[in-house]
Parts: structure tokens; C-alpha cells; sequence
């Protein structure tokens, strides 16, 4: 009479005996490789040594929540300062190739830097995880299976900029970046929304990256008195610019708006010069989702700051990683299955889901967004899931 209850008992660890080994397997799998090496290539010195620093925290963070591994496999760290310097990119990106043989590179801010980092792992099909740069050519011409966006394209917060001015009922505006890739690229995205929406830019000024003397170029929009001037700088540059706007006068008479980065990062240094204005981008502050909560006390926590659009980033190049991973159980010479699962994933980002284009560039929503006090707050959406068009992709 006791051997029914025996029996039972025995199926039942037989199977969770069973159950348990199938979900160890993935695991074990894994654990039995040596730790992926990933070089983060970012900006450590210069204006965007910031910017940098908080891409690498935030893929730290998700790092950290999956217990220090990425699809079971432990993670070892190769670091370089790309001094945000296109001239010392190959020789830069090659140190993480060829002397220590990375597996996948996370790399970087400056557009110039990464569309050398672009080119160099074409050759070498090392696998590029973009967490910034928003170069179109990556997603465009350059585009192959083994480079992978987590952030944007430059065309994109532009053009969701544009779209914004135009709606406001300006006609007439001016813009200015440094005569750079990702200024350029940014102002092409804002004239083609804003012309499309019946406004007409009529003169485009740059100067030379990382310049700051603005003083001419705000002379200029002064006495042409457009609608609106459109701005993309970031950075140390950002804070410059919009201060030395404002001190001349223009904040009064003449609205700014801009790329998201104009005020990202930067409004504790900008003060009351960056109050009241409007920029869009992909991320925003009082978002107030459960996802972004979440990712936001973590980060403030950790790291003893408020995150911003490049700590998302870098979280999110973590996260696409950690689910191409996960695919083929940590095995990274499965890379053709990594690279489909990425193409398939619905990327649970703080900033909001999204997927990623055929071009490997993430479609995604794009936030109006004001400053406010320490704040660049959401106070509506310029573009939902806007794609980068890809112009030149052959893959």
C-alpha cells in the first residue's frame, strides 16, 4: 500500500530531474567557452569623453543584471580611447582587432571614427555594435550582417525636427552644426521633412568640428532673421552654443530648436539659457514607464547620476548582443543565427520597444521633448516608428 505514493514521487523527480537538465544545458553550454571579448572603443578624453563614459555604464548595467554574463557567456572588457580622432581610427580599431582579438566591438560617438570602425570590420567580419554614431552610411552603403545600430541614424532625429518646425507653421529657417558627418547628415534629415511640410531653409552654416566660435555665425542669423534656426551640436560644443545664443540675444527674438543631443547631457552646464527649448530624439525624461523607471533607479543608483540617451544606447547594445546570444546558447561562431535573431527581436528598451530595420538600424518613436528645469520632458511624439530610409544598403 506505501509503494503507489513511492512510485509517484519517483516519476516526479525523474522528470523535474529531466526538466532541470534541459534548462542547465543552454547554460552549461556556455559555460564551457572561454568569456566573449568585447573592446568598447569610446571617447575617454575630449568633448565627448562624457558621452563615452556613460555608454560604456549603461551597457555595464545590463551586463550586470543578467549577473555579470550575455547568453551565458562571461564577459572580458578590451578598452580604447578613440579620441574622438578620424585620423587615429584605423590604427585604433585594428589595436582591438588584431592585438587582442575581440569577438565584438561597441564603438562609437564621432560619425568620422565610426565610419573608419565600419569599414575596418567589413574586412574583418569582427562584429560592430554602433551605440551612438549615427553616420547614415553605416545603415546606408556600409551596411553589412555584421554591423548592428543601438542607437540612430543621423537622418532621423533631423528629419523628426523638421517635422516639428514645419507643424509650428515656420517657413523660413537657418541651420547650424560643425562641418561633420553627423551634423551634415542631421541637417539633410531636418531640410527634407521641413521643405516637405511647406518651409524653406535658407542658409545652412557650419564650422570646423570641435570648433566653438560661434560669434559670426550668430551674427549672421541675426541679421537674416529666420523663423527658426535648427541647431545639431553636442557635448562640450552644445553647451557653448546654446549659451552663447542666448547671450546674443537670439533666444528672445529668434526660436531655437534642435537635435535631441543639443540638450542632452548638457542642460546642468547650459543653465537657464537652455529653458523652454524644444529638441526631439528618441529618448526623453518622464517617460514613466515601468521599463524606464526601472533602468533609471538602477542607473542612479549605480552610478550615482541620472542617465541620459547615451547610457540607453549603450544599454540597449548590450541588450541586442545579450539576445543574439541567447539564440545559440553563447555559441558566437553560430553567427548567421545570432545575427537573425537580432533581426527578429523586439528590443525592450527604457526609451520604448523596438525593432530593427532590414538595414540594422533600430525603427523607433521620436519624442517632442522640452527642457525643463534638469529635464528634456516629453510633452508629445514628433514621429512614431520612424525608419532610417537606408539609402545606398545592399546586404
Amino acid at each position: 500500500m506505501q509503494q503507489a505514493p513511492l512510485m509517484s514521487f519517483t516519476r516526479h523527480a525523474l522528470a523535474a530531474a529531466a526538466l532541470a537538465a534541459t534548462v542547465a544545458a543552454p547554460a552549461a553550454l556556455a559555460q564551457g567557452q572561454p568569456p566573449l571579448k568585447v573592446g568598447l572603443m569610446l571617447p575617454a578624453t575630449g568633448t565627448f569623453a562624457a558621452l563615452g563614459t556613460a555608454i560604456e555604464n549603461g551597457f555595464k548595467q545590463h551586463v550586470a543584471e543578467q549577473g555579470g554574463k550575455l547568453g551565458g557567456r562571461e564577459i572580458q572588457y578590451f578598452k580604447v580611447d578613440d579620441e574622438s580622432d578620424p585620423a587615429k581610427a584605423t590604427d585604433n580599431v585594428n589595436k582591438l582587432i588584431k592585438r587582442d582579438n575581440v569577438d565584438v566591438i561597441v564603438g562609437t560617438v564621432h560619425s568620422g571614427v565610426a565610419l573608419a570602425m565600419a569599414r575596418a570590420v567589413k574586412e574583418s567580419k569582427t562584429m560592430l555594435i554602433v551605440p551612438n554614431a549615427g553616420a547614415d552610411a553605416i545603415t546606408g552603403p556600409l551596411c553589412a550582417p555584421n554591423i548592428i545600430r543601438s542607437s540612430f541614424s543621423n537622418w532621423q532625429p533631423g528629419y523628426a525636427t523638421g517635422v516639428m518646425a514645419a507643424q509650428k507653421g515656420y517657413k523660413k529657417a537657418m541651420t547650424i552644426t560643425w562641418n561633420y558627418a553627423a551634423g551634415l547628415e542631421t541637417v539633410k534629415g531636418f531640410t527634407e521633412a521641413f521643405e516637405k511640410g511647406g518651409g524653406k531653409v535658407t542658409k545652412d552654416l557650419n564650422l570646423p568640428f570641435p570648433g566653438v566660435e560661434f560669434q559670426a555665425l550668430l551674427t549672421e542669423i541675426a541679421a537674416q532673421k529666420p523663423d527658426v534656426v535648427f541647431a545639431f551640436f553636442a557635448g562640450g560644443g552644445a553647451v557653448k552654443f546654446v549659451k552663447d545664443y542666448d547671450a546674443a540675444g537670439l533666444k528672445k527674438s529668434i526660436p531655437l530648436m534642435g537635435s535631441g543631443f543639443l540638450t542632452d547631457g548638457t542642460l546642468d552646464a547650459q543653465g537657464a539659457s537652455a529653458q523652454g527649448l524644444l529638441t526631439s530624439l528618441h529618448y526623453a525624461d518622464g517617460l514613466n514607464t515601468p521599463r524606464d523607471n526601472a533602468f533609471r533607479n538602477k542607473y542612479a543608483v549605480t552610478y550615482k547620476m541620472q542617465p541620459d540617451v547615451y547610457a540607453v544606447q549603450g544599454y540597449d547594445a548590450a541588450q541586442i548582443l545579450a539576445g543574439g546570444l541567447s539564440a545559440v546558447k553563447g555559441d558566437f561562431g553560430k553567427r548567421e543565427a545570432m545575427v537573425a535573431a537580432m533581426r527578429k527581436m523586439t528590443v525592450d528598451s527604457p526609451r520604448g520597444k523596438y525593432t530593427l530595420s532590414a538595414a540594422h538600424n533600430p525603427v523607433q518613436d521620436f519624442y517632442v521633448r522640452e527642457a525643463k528645469g534638469r529635464e528634456n520632458v516629453m510633452t508629445g511624439v514628433a514621429v512614431k516608428v520612424l525608419p532610417d530610409p537606408a539609402r545606398g544598403c545592399k546586404m
